[in-house]
């Protein structure tokens, strides 16, 4: 095995479907140091090749390896951002810039790759209970979709295991929410649960409620849509203003993450702790706090008591996938 070297340099990044996060690491005492770090938004950009080259003219450093978090499937060594019409292949990022190693990675095992890595005050509780020590872990992260991985115990470390599972099919709570699901089901042969546990599926959730309230949307909403983005519109409105649709489609919204996190926890018999990521809740802190997201998490019936003994958390290192990912890069260059 490779003994570390003071100032081995990888490059790591996180890319999401709105945004890109680029960052230079070097191998620190806790966990992989940050150097020098960047945010892309992704409109208008035509692969991960144009923003690496872009981040390199600014931070010139020699990169020993790198490792790219990626939200999509990774399928021999190729990616297909899912909501982000780039093809991202290791193999041409190697050539192209001539680093030695390229690894990719599904986004929500760069994150999974960070969870022992984060400190407290990186973590908000959402249901302070002991975790049971050598458990399985669970990751749920709403943002522009919706990622899900399971942590499984090995030697005495977490290996985060690839998933899709934002894209199983949406299970309705209640009549309300049947109806929801008839809603698009007009529009959708497969109505997933990211459609729904999603920034875009917050303001989907929203415009359905307009729609069968009949409401009429206030002037200074109409004009908030015209200034940022739909969702943190929606969940301003709602935590600010008190305005009732945002605020129900905004509690809808919290208890459809719940529930996908809960039946995670189940499929997974998640004990080490269930964590929740991406950079939608982080936001959302008083909303969690109110008891809605423990009693849809804890609504599985004769399993509620075994839910209500997992910890939950969130993640506020909205870096968290970088991190992970600048991990995997410097394992690689240990081991190789």
């Amino acid at each position: 095995m490779k003994q570390a070297e003071e100032r081995e340099i990888v490059l790591a990044g996180d890319i999401g479907g709105t945004k890109t996060n680029l960052g230079v690491f070097e191998i620190g005492e806790e966990r992989p140091r940050v150097l020098v770090s960047e945010s892309y938004l992704n409109s208008g950009v035509l692969g991960l090749n144009e923003l690496i080259a872009d981040f390199l003219v600014t931070h010139s450093y020699p990169i020993a390896s790198a490792c790219f978090g990626i939200a999509g499937p990774i399928i021999r060594g190729t990616a297909r951002v899912t909501n982000l019409p780039w093809k991202v292949v290791d193999k041409e990022i190697e050539q192209f810039f001539n680093f030695s190693s390229v690894t990719l990675i599904n986004d929500l095992v760069a994150t999974g790759y960070a969870i022992p890595l984060l400190k407290d005050e990186e973590l908000y509780p959402v249901n302070l209970v002991p975790a049971q020590k050598g458990g399985t872990v669970g990751l749920v992260a709403p943002g522009t979709g919706l990622g899900i991985s399971l942590l499984v115990p090995s030697n005495g470390t977490l290996i985060p295991l690839p998933s899709e599972g934002g894209h199983v099919d949406f299970a309705p709570l209640n009549e309300q929410q049947v109806e929801l699901w008839k809603y698009l089901r007009r529009s959708h042969d497969h109505v997933s649960v990211e459609r729904l546990a999603s920034g875009p599926g917050l303001f989907t959730i929203y415009r359905w409620l307009v729609e069968t309230k009949n409401h009429e949307e206030p002037q200074w909403l109409t004009e908030r849509f015209k200034l940022m983005e739909a969702p943190r519109a929606v969940s301003s409105a709602a935590m600010v203003e008190g305005e009732p649709v945002c605020r129900e489609a905004l509690e809808m919204f919290i208890s459809i993450v719940a529930a996908a996190a809960g039946n995670l926890a189940l499929t997974g018999m998640t004990t080490g702790g269930m964590y929740l990521g991406g950079g939608i809740l982080p936001d959302l802190l008083p909303q969690l706090e109110n008891g809605g997201f423990m009693k849809s998490f804890t609504d599985k019936g004769r399993f509620a008591g075994i839910l209500l003994g997992i910890p939950v958390y969130v993640v506020l290192n909205d870096k968290a996938a970088m991190l992970g990912a600048a991990r995997c890069a410097i394992e690689k260059l240990l081991i190789s």
